[in-house]
């Protein structure tokens, strides 16, 4: 052809064979990341055939990252994050470190600086927000308390390599790294302190400016833009506004792409809008962040598995056992039980995104080797291929410890004050009582509506802060997970009227409406659910009734309908075709 088609072929062979690679790997019962990263790998100087440009992939992959960090803002919930900070926040921190730690020890004895190790170690402690959130939907426990904290938990995560990649070009000269300094810094005398200054105080200024101005601009813009009714314009509008401040921030500020949109995507989630703008930027951000993985996969070097299959063990071990049992006893140092402490481990268990982008600045920085981008690559692609099989794990691992109570109490807080009733409360209170299993989203509607007509109950709950909140309200409330034997006891099952399961988890469900069987056979059960299957199963166990969250919706809003149209009623809702016989 006349003109280069660079640009044009790199998209093209890109999208295609990350499709072609997706597909496979969905079909493989394996998330569609893995299909991305060896697309890349297909296309990258490593392997034969055709080689992708390597400058044009870095500079798709650099608008992959910006929506991908402009969608992490959006969705950012702080009080999502509130509601478990006690456990993700400092746990978040905690498992950071260790992992951190544990890469720079590995580091050091390959001989790599200081630099090196510390880029190395925190590439390793941070897990994949795509993968996690994917492993939650598909196993039905997003929604549940420990989906939730696993949830919080990487939200911390990201922060936190948010500031990292903030303080990297900063402190890369102190670190070992390629010469970053600026004309002022120089000036300063390469004073620590007034880089570290300059730096945060630069990101400060860029953060008050999105906090003062950009929070009130730019959901009127979006406003006014919507007001036209034109979806494309509206659709341009999102894109400027990501790629727009994220430029903008590193331009003015000095800021990383990455940062600036991020806090875009904060900046729009205060708007009416927010739900609309995720919908309209999700198709651009799912095939621009396809192309970013994409480019990573290009930069890994597969014989990095021959030559080096030690060094990549190594690496796959901190991702999957080092940091996930760290998580595992950090959990359990909190009082949470042992399935809450599971569910984080396992969501831990590979690296993503953050450690890709992490591992790109450090080689543009000269603080990380080429060798640790492959190793580090080697780890993400093992590791989110085990993921699913290390989720698997948890409910055998459960069940083996439901059937052996010594060992599960033994992993269990002892002795914990949160998991018995106050003295007396019982006996006065609890009779005719119902058990309400869970107090989250639908459990706290069940909760109030029984306060509200004075109906007496008890709730077994594994948030602890929920807990601690119900007691303070007077709501008689046992903390711990119910599946596991012993913890219903303190509930006066054989006292009790009913039991309400309102927990999403359906394995945990199961295993409490065995245990309750045993001991008060004839009590009434309602159990939430999300299949067919567990719903047969849970009424073969005698459940008097099976909630089924989408049959409920449908009835909900059949009811409202025949309510406001009872003419309806016994009626047909579409008219009668014109040939029908009419009796």
């Amino acid at each position: 052809m006349p003109h280069d088609t660079t640009l044009i072929a790199t998209i093209a062979v890109g999208l295609g064979l990350a499709f072609v690679g997706g597909f496979v790997a969905r079909w493989l019962k394996l998330p569609p990341l893995v299909g991305y990263l060896l697309a890349g790998v297909a296309v990258g100087p490593f392997t034969p055939g055709f080689v992708a440009d390597g400058g044009l992939a870095g500079q798709l992959a650099e608008i992959g990252v910006i929506l991908l960090m402009f969608g992490v803002g959006i969705h950012f919930s702080i009080k999502d994050l509130l509601a478990v900070r006690n456990i993700a926040v400092p746990g978040a921190v905690v498992q950071i470190a260790a992992a951190t730690v544990m890469g720079l020890g590995v580091a050091h004895w390959w001989g790599w600086s200081l630099g090196a190790g510390l880029v190395f170690g925190l590439a390793l402690s941070t897990a994949s927000t795509v993968v996690l959130l994917r492993a939650l939907e598909e196993r039905g426990v997003l929604d549940s308390v420990n989906g939730r904290i696993a949830v919080g938990w990487l939200i911390v995560e990201d922060l936190a390599m948010v500031l990292a990649l903030v303080l990297l070009p900063a402190l890369a000269n102190v670190l070992g790294g390629a010469d970053t300094q600026t004309p002022a810094t120089a000036a300063a005398g390469d004073s620590l302190a007034w880089t570290l200054t300059l730096t945060l105080g630069k990101v400060c200024l860029f953060v008050a400016l999105m906090v003062v101005a950009g929070m009130r601009l730019v959901p009127w813009l979006l406003t006014q833009v919507a007001k036209t009714g034109s979806r494309e314009l509206f659709t341009l509008s999102v894109l400027a506004v990501a790629l727009g401040i994220a430029f903008g921030a590193a331009a003015l500020f000095g800021v990383s792409f990455a940062l600036g949109a991020f806090f875009a995507g904060v900046v729009v989630s205060e708007s009416d809008l927010s739900h609309r703008v995720a919908e309209d930027s999700l198709p651009l951000q799912d095939a621009f962040a396809v192309l970013f993985f994409v480019s990573v996969g290009m930069l890994f070097d597969p014989t990095v598995l021959v030559k080096q299959p030690l060094q990549v063990l190594a690496v796959l071990g901190i991702i999957v056992l080092g940091k996930s049992l760290a998580a595992f006893f950090i959990v359990l140092a909190f009082r949470y039980p042992v399935n809450t402490a599971l569910t984080v481990s396992a969501s831990l268990a590979q690296i993503g995104e953050f450690s890709f982008i992490l591992v790109g600045l450090g080689v543009a920085l000269g603080l990380l080797p080429k060798e640790g981008q492959s190793l580090v690559l080697s780890g993400a692609l093992l590791s989110i291929t085990l993921n699913p099989l290390v989720f698997k794990a948890i409910d055998p691992l459960l069940a083996w410890l439901r059937r052996n109570p010594r060992f599960a109490v033994r992993m269990d807080p002892d002795e914990d004050e949160l998991a018995d009733l106050p003295i007396g409360m019982g006996d006065v209170q609890l009779h005719g009582h119902a058990v309400l299993i869970g107090y989250g989203r639908v459990g706290g509607v069940i909760g109030q509506s029984l306060t509200e007509r004075k109906i007496p109950f008890v709730v077994v709950e594994q948030n602890r802060e929920y807990v601690e909140r119900l007691r303070e309200e007077g709501v008689p409330a046992i903390y711990g997970d119910a599946a596991v034997p012993g913890i219903l006891e303190h509930a006066h099952l054989d006292a009790a009227s009913i039991l309400i399961v309102a927990t999403p988890d359906a394995l945990q469900a199961r295993a409490i409406v065995e245990q309750v069987k045993e001991v008060n056979p004839s009590l009434p059960a309602v159990v939430r659910t999300h299949g067919d299957e567990e719903r047969d199963y849970l009424e073969k166990l005698g459940v008097d009734r099976v909630v089924m969250g989408e049959h409920a919706l449908a009835r909900s809003m059949v009811d409202y309908v025949l309510e406001r149209l009872p003419s309806l009623k016994g009626q047909p809702l579409l008219p009668a075709p014109a040939d029908a016989v009419v009796p």
